[in-house]
């Protein structure tokens, strides 16, 4: 902060010096004006139209009255530009008498009366002292600048950005929760850091470089800390674009500098983050490969292990596009170690949990057990997010601790977006709505690998009119056919229930169709889930245009294949949806109860749903006995509001009779 301050005073200093310069010289400079001037009075002194003057041999000042002036006309004030041309043509020279040439016409032999103060020899150099101060001030800013600011900043182009973490922002390996297996991994390198000396007398190797790998969000940045927080060295961060500027050699220059810190503070860390802007692989680029970047990853594989040796600096770095980084860079010598990050586990979220509400106030109802459960697939990064959304809730409820329901709806905020009750839904929309979740619900009830419902509304939340939420019970590893099948019979619940309760279909089901379009695909062309086509996977990877390699090239199969492909996705599409419709048909009643009670009350609860589905609670809400023909309840209930509806008619008559 303080370089900046400088900078920015030095700029300011700079500017007035150049602002005052450039009005001084300006202002001594002749001017057309000037000249224009000084030529009509010495048109008055040719045609000795003046009575009397003052001139100032020094400064140049020349007052002066003409004879047509009245007396209370006052004297008028010129500075002459060129003091000694204007003796030399009106005095004629600095002796008095020489100025005979002033003369009155009616009495030649009178001269005029004048004042004349004596010439000095130095006049010139007074003039010029001045603007040779400010312009030896100027030449003296602009040097001491370019030394201090610009000269700095021009060599401070191959110096590296890294940070060097201070000890307060040291994490450690309590600080991490959800990843044992991880930290396991890394405690060789802190015993390393910390005693060298049982590994140097086994003649074992400590790894040069340890990849983190895994999803955003997983915790790798805070592990790297970690380690340097236990091992107590120094640890120095950057991030791989930092490495890269419009500038040739830069990025090379500032990994020897990165490299030479390091060593000089050795034991050290290097992290870097985000390596993939720097380490992707060679010869992918348009035009070539030989650019900035690739001469940057080029010194950084010498770095790791060219022919210095680098025993006591380990570098570690994190990405989540490992598929893109240069197999040089990956090959043991250089990056020996690579550990995957991923997901936490029901245990892992459990503890990261623990550690995120370390200092909140939590009332007794919440569970952070179950909790875990139900955020399957959330990373380290989300959960925090998840706790510090229950706490906004809970303080903008002024709640004094943190319940259970603010968690809940934490995490439907999370992932569908806060609730919009301001906008305005028409009664149309609403029904729409309400038969096009139920769709979806009805669906995900009954299809046997989809996860429990969770919670389904009508109210606007982020982009969606409504959504149906199902979270999972158990982490999975795998997926598989019947599941990804099942998942396109459930997307498309919206768009069959909307067919066949409103007899039209409505531009709501665009992303549920975008999806079920991309699970068929990704079944037929990545999973070999087609029997047609058989176990085999069409085209490459969805990041290979990414690397540079597929501007050019053309689809790894035939014309013919891909119009089997656009088939075999055609007939899983069409054949879900008619699985869709056939269940969806099989319980018009319960889709009708489903959607009534969305139509009244908006939401409804994981618990509600089953409760609703088993015939437990009626459409209010009630509870009921549990009933066997759920059908024939539903059917009272309607002929039983058809009739309060009759009623309500008649007695409206009698009152307008």
């Amino acid at each position: 902060m303080k370089s900046s301050y400088k900078s920015i005073i030095i700029y300011i200093v700079l500017a007035l010096v150049l602002i005052f310069g450039m009005a001084y010289m300006l202002s001594t400079m002749s001017t057309e004006e000037d000249d224009t001037e000084y030529s009509e009075i010495m048109r008055y002194f040719d045609n000795l139209e003046v009575s009397e003057f003052t001139f100032d041999l020094n400064s140049g000042e020349l007052t002066y009255k003409l004879k047509d002036a009245s007396e209370a006309d006052e004297a008028q004030t010129y500075t002459v530009p060129n003091v000694s041309l204007f003796v030399s043509e009106v005095l004629g020279s600095e002796d008095a008498s020489n100025y005979r040439r002033l003369y009155d016409a009616e009495n030649p032999d009178d001269p005029l009366e004048y004042d004349l103060i004596p010439i000095s020899d130095n006049s010139f150099w007074l003039n010029l002292i001045p603007t040779l101060l400010m312009l030896g001030v100027m030449i003296f800013f602009f040097v001491w600048m370019m030394r201090n600011a610009g000269a700095g900043k021009m060599s401070g182009f191959g110096k590296t950005n890294a940070h060097k973490a201070p000890d307060s922002k040291k994490a450690t390996f309590e600080d991490v929760a959800g990843a044992d297996e991880e930290k396991e991994e890394l405690r060789e390198i802190v015993d390393f850091l910390k005693d060298n000396k049982k590994y140097n007398e086994l003649g074992a190797r400590i790894p040069k470089g340890v990849l983190l790998l895994g999803p955003p969000g997983t915790g790798k940045t805070l592990l790297a800390r970690a380690v340097a927080g236990e091992a107590g060295v120094d640890f120095f961060s950057i991030s791989g674009s930092d490495f890269v500027e419009m500038f040739v050699g830069v990025g090379a220059s500032r990994v020897r500098d990165l490299f030479e810190q390091a060593k000089k503070n050795a034991p050290a860390i290097i992290f870097i983050d985000e390596i993939d802007a720097v380490g992707r692989q060679r010869g992918s680029g348009i035009g070539g490969g030989h650019d900035e970047r690739e001469q940057t990853l080029n010194q950084l594989l010498v770095e790791m292990d060219g022919f210095e040796d680098n025993d006591s600096v380990i570098v570690m770095a994190a990405t989540n596009r490992s598929d893109v980084l240069d197999p040089a860079l990956l090959r043991p010598g250089r990056f020996d170690r690579q550990i995957l990050v991923g997901y936490p586990d029901v245990k892992g979220r459990e503890e990261i949990l623990k550690v995120h509400t370390r200092k909140k106030s939590l009332a007794p109802d919440v569970d952070l057990k179950v909790i875990a459960q139900t955020t399957v697939g959330f990373t380290g990064a989300e959960l925090e997010n998840l706790v510090n959304e229950a706490a906004l809730l809970s303080a903008r409820k002024n709640r004094k601790a943190i319940v259970n329901e603010d968690f809940e709806e934490a995490a439907i905020k999370v992932v569908a977006g806060p609730e919009k009750k301001s906008r305005v839904v028409t009664e149309q929309e609403k029904r729409l709505t309400a038969y096009h979740e139920g769709g979806h619900a009805i669906c995900t009830y009954y299809c046997e690998t989809q996860d429990k419902v969770h919670h389904v509304t009508i109210i606007p939340r982020g982009q969606a009119g409504g959504f149906t939420m199902s979270l999972p019970e158990k982490d999975k590893s795998y997926v598989s056919k019947k599941e990804m099948y099942e998942n396109i019979v459930v997307l498309l619940g919206g768009r069959v229930a909307e067919k066949l309760v409103l007899d039209d279909i409505s531009t709501g089901a665009s992303n549920d169709l975008e999806r079920a379009t991309s699970t068929a695909r990704n079944m037929v062309t990545r999973y070999g889930f087609s029997d047609n086509l058989g176990p085999v996977v069409y085209g490459r990877g969805e990041h290979e245009v990414f690397l540079g390699r597929d501007y050019s090239s053309t689809p790894s199969y035939s014309e013919n294949v891909a119009a089997e492909i656009d088939n075999e996705i055609r007939n899983i599409v069409e054949t879900a949806f008619e699985d869709c419709e056939e269940i969806l048909k099989s319980h018009m009643d319960k889709l009708e109860r489903i959607a009534q009670y969305l139509m009244k009350h908006e939401k409804i609860d994981g618990d509600d749903f089953e409760k609703l589905m088993n015939g437990e609670i009626s459409v209010d809400g009630e509870p009921l006995e549990v009933v066997e023909n759920l059908a024939e309840v539903i059917e009272t209930e309607q002929s039983e509001s058809l009739e309060q509806e009759a009623e309500n008619s008649k007695e409206a008559d009698a009152d307008k009779e």
